[in-house]
């Protein structure tokens, strides 16, 4: 919560008012990992372009056209045709859609006079092969319009030089020699204070044999959730995020939560995540899809249902509540077998 995307965002924004980049075609391209967080960078994007360019007008100052477009899976086919004819100054996508673009001419030629990249929430595919897959493409503009500054942000990565290195990759420089790329590194000093508690129930382990878990834990989760103003609960899959959405609501006899997760349709996440942002939800339960930057206001509390897959992972997650500079970000650890115990007390 410190800026690091907007920050990298203002850097070519500055580029086109000061003219050394031209409008009329796509000079930024942005990653990352989500669709979800995609849709929340356009608007939170687009707020401070309306008012710098006020701010402009008020002094009869001239400021350049830039739009800003997202092209994902979630994307029509009229608005994908519209955007080769009309590419937007900045374009926001995913991996997979940048592979699918450079596949057609079309799309190679949108993908032509690219100056700047920026890489986000890195940490989420520089371990697998959706990095891999990421990295290739990139490296496969290079051809296109030549070299260009690639900026890589995440609040998590571990270790840093060696993601460094992945993301400069190696450049050509005379005959078949390659040489690899010149990489600064920016750490951040601050200290993030965490507030992390693991919690398990008595009724839950007092419950009968023939009872599920997620009865006695659905009732304690109702309990944490009107305690704060707006709780995020994490878990693991998304028929879990169906299934205890709806054992919360029972238990509660009200609509307390809504899910959130990929499968869901567009307009229903964007739906989900303002509600909660305006203060019309107590609280939302969620897959991965909500771990990574996504704007949906002040969180009181993060929850976590069974230990995530990994620290960076949980780091994320536990990220989204006090998620500003200097706020103490809290969190409650809900294990549900003799493992999820052992990973939480490492956690």
């Amino acid at each position: 919560g410190s800026g690091k995307t907007l920050t990298a965002f203002l850097w070519a924004i500055n580029q086109f008012v000061s003219k050394k980049f031209e409008t009329g075609t796509t000079r930024v391209l942005y990653i990352s990992p989500l669709k979800a967080l995609n849709n929340d960078i356009q608007r939170n994007l687009n707020a401070p372009l309306a008012a710098l360019k006020a701010r402009a007008a008020e002094s009869n100052s001239w400021f350049p056209e830039i739009r800003v477009q997202t092209r994902s899976g979630d994307t029509e086919q009229a608005e994908r045709r519209r955007m080769l004819r009309h590419p937007p100054e900045i374009l926001i996508t995913t991996p997979e859609s940048l592979n699918i673009l450079l596949t057609s001419k079309s799309g190679q030629n949108m993908l032509r006079h690219i100056e700047t990249v920026i890489l986000d929430e890195v940490h989420g595919v520089v371990g697998n092969k959706r990095g891999v897959y990421l990295m290739s493409a990139v490296e496969r503009l290079v051809p296109l319009s030549g070299e260009f500054q690639r900026i890589s942000l995440s609040a998590t990565v571990q270790p840093m030089e060696i993601v460094a290195k992945f993301v400069g990759g190696f450049e050509r420089t005379r005959g078949d020699r390659f040489e690899p790329r010149s990489v600064q590194c920016l750490r951040s000093t601050a200290e993030k204070k965490y507030q992390v508690n693991v919690r398990y129930p008595e009724a839950a382990a007092n419950r009968p044999l023939e009872e599920k878990v997620w009865e006695s834990l659905a009732e304690d989760f109702v309990d944490r959730i009107r305690a704060n103003n707006s709780t995020l609960l994490f878990v693991n899959s998304r028929a879990l995020a169906e299934s205890l959405t709806h054992r919360i609501n029972i238990a509660a006899r009200e609509v307390l939560a809504y899910a959130h997760h990929g499968s869901l349709a567009r307009e229903i996440r964007l739906e989900v995540e303002q509600k909660l942002k305006r203060g019309e939800l107590a609280a939302i339960v969620a897959t991965s899809t909500l771990e990574m930057g996504i704007d949906i206001g002040a969180l009181d509390e993060v929850i976590l249902i069974q230990s995530p897959e990994g620290i960076a992972s949980a780091i994320q997650r536990i990220g989204r509540a006090g998620h500003g500079v200097g706020e103490v970000s809290r969190c409650t650890i809900y294990p549900t077998h003799p493992l999820d115990f052992i990973e939480s007390a490492v956690l």
